[in-house]
């Protein structure tokens, strides 16, 4: 099955390593490290305009992807729940 992240942007659900909550889990230094080493990387997707408000990481083809989203976590784990 898949999961819509927004703008057009669907996901394998078996894919998902983490659906993480961007304010919160942003605090942590080590968070912040893997965002930025992710950034650097080329493996960030913003699939977003607004205000940024989850980050989903995935696991596609043996390496990792970032996708920040628009998307509220708890939208998206509706949203996974009914898939």
């Amino acid at each position: 099955m898949y999961l819509h992240l927004g703008n057009n942007i669907v996901v394998k659900t078996g894919d998902i390593v983490g659906v993480f909550d961007i304010d919160y889990c942003s605090v942590g230094k080590r968070t912040r490290d893997f965002l930025r080493a992710a950034q650097t990387s080329g493996s960030v997707v913003n699939v977003t305009g607004d205000l940024p408000k989850t980050f989903v990481v995935c696991r596609e083809d043996g390496k990792d992807k970032v996708y920040i989203s628009g998307i509220s976590p708890a939208t998206l784990r509706k949203r996974a729940e009914t898939v």
